[in-house]
C-alpha cells in the first residue's frame, strides 16, 4: 500500500491568503496543517507521497525532505489548469504503479488514528465518515447511508440529504479500483472523489465505512480554519519576543520569534502571531496574524490577516485581509 496526500489545489475559497501559500502549509498553532497529517502518516511505516502542482512545488520540497516522502508534481501553474483529485490519482499510478492507495486530502484534519483506520480495511474501498449533525451542512458534502458498516447509498452534495453522515477526505482504494480510474475519467465523469465514489457504488463496487467522532475539519473557509485552531491549540507556544509589562497574554496562544507586543495590548485566547509582527495597544483573539504585520490601536477578532499588512485604528471582526494591505481610520 502507498499513501498519497493530495495538495494540488489552489484553495481559491481562502484567497487572498492562499494566493502564494499552499493551504496544506498554513500555520495551525505551532504546526502546519500538513504536519498534523504527516504525524499520523508516519505511524504507518508506508511509502508516502505528496501530490502538488508546479506553482507550489518549491514550498513542499523542504517538507518532503523533512518527512522523507516523495513529491509528485503536476505540471500546472494556475487554478484553471489543475488536475482534480481523481486526475492526480491517475498521475500517481502512472508514476508509482498500481497498488492499494491510502488517499488523504491535504486540507483535512481528523481525530482518528490512521493505524486504526487501516485495521478496518478488508480489501473493499474504505471511506472515513463523520456525522455533521445538520442536514443543511450535509448538503455541502458527499452524504452516506449505511447498513452496519456497508455503504448502501452515496449522494454528492444532495439537495435533500438522506442522512447527516458525510464522507471526509480519507479513503483507501484497492488496486482493482485504482485500475478503474482511467475508465472513470475517459467517460467524461467529474474529477471529484465524491462523484467517483457515487460512480463506484452504481457500478456495484462494495464500499465500507469507518465511522469516527470527536473532530473533523475541512479547511475550506476562514471559519473552519479558525475553528480548527481553537480545537487543536491546547497549550501556548511563545518564542523570543518583546513584550510590554502593561500587555497581557491569555492562553492558549502561539507567538513567533521577533514579535513585539507593545503598550497595553491583550493577546488571546486562541491567537497566532507570526514572526516579526508588531502589536501595539491592540486586542487580538480568535485570529491568525501572519508574519511582519503591524497592528496598532485596533481590535481584531475572528479574523485572518496575511503577511506584511498594516492595520491602524480599526475594529476588525470576521475579516480576511490579503498580504501587504494597509488599512487605517483617521490618524
Amino acid at each position: 500500500m502507498k499513501v498519497l496526500i493530495m495538495a494540488g489545489g489552489y484553495a481559491t475559497r481562502l484567497w487572498p491568503i492562499t494566493k502564494d501559500n499552499p493551504k496544506a502549509l498554513l500555520p495551525l498553532g505551532e504546526k502546519t496543517i500538513l504536519d498534523y497529517i504527516m504525524e499520523k502518516v508516519n505511524e504507518l511505516g508506508l511509502d508516502a507521497y505528496i501530490s502538488t502542482n508546479r506553482f507550489f512545488e518549491a514550498h513542499f520540497k523542504p517538507y518532503a525532505e523533512k518527512y522523507g516522502v516523495g513529491l509528485i508534481v503536476e505540471d500546472t501553474l494556475h487554478e484553471e489548469e489543475k488536475l482534480g483529485t481523481i486526475g492526480a490519482m491517475k498521475r500517481a499510478v502512472e508514476e508509482l504503479g498500481l497498488d492499494d492507495y491510502l488517499i488523504i486530502a491535504g486540507d483535512n484534519l481528523f481525530s482518528f488514528s490512521l493505524s486504526d483506520f487501516l485495521r478496518a480495511y478488508d480489501g473493499r474501498t474504505l471511506i472515513a465518515v463523520y456525522d455533521v449533525g445538520d442536514p443543511e451542512l450535509a448538503k455541502r458534502y458527499g452524504v452516506v447511508v449505511l447498513e452496519g458498516d456497508k455503504v448502501i447509498s452515496f449522494q454528492e452534495k444532495p439537495v435533500q440529504p438522506q442522512s447527516t453522515l458525510i464522507s471526509t477526505g480519507v479513503y483507501v482504494f484497492p488496486k482493482a479500483v485504482m485500475e478503474r480510474v482511467d475508465e472513470y475519467l475517459s467517460n467524461g465523469n467529474r474529477d471529484s472523489p465524491g462523484y467517483f465514489l457515487q460512480w463506484l457504488l452504481e457500478k456495484g463496487e462494495p464500499i465500507k465505512a469507518y465511522r469516527f467522532s470527536d473532530y473533523w475539519y475541512d479547511i475550506g473557509s476562514a471559519d473552519s480554519y479558525l475553528e480548527a485552531l481553537k480545537t487543536l491549540l491546547k497549550e501556548s507556544h511563545i518564542e523570543e519576543i518583546q513584550i510590554s509589562p502593561y500587555s497581557k497574554i491569555i492562553p492558549p496562544v502561539v507567538i513567533r520569534r521577533g514579535a513585539k507586543i507593545l503598550g497595553r495590548s491583550i493577546i488571546g485566547p486562541y491567537a497566532y502571531i507570526g514572526e516579526d509582527c508588531v502589536i501595539e495597544n491592540s486586542d487580538v483573539s480568535d485570529s491568525i496574524i501572519f508574519r511582519r504585520t503591524i497592528i496598532r490601536n485596533s481590535t481584531i477578532w475572528r479574523s485572518i490577516i496575511d503577511e506584511k499588512c498594516e492595520i491602524r485604528n480599526l475594529e476588525l471582526r470576521k475579516s480576511l485581509v490579503g498580504g501587504h494591505a494597509k488599512i487605517q481610520r483617521g490618524e
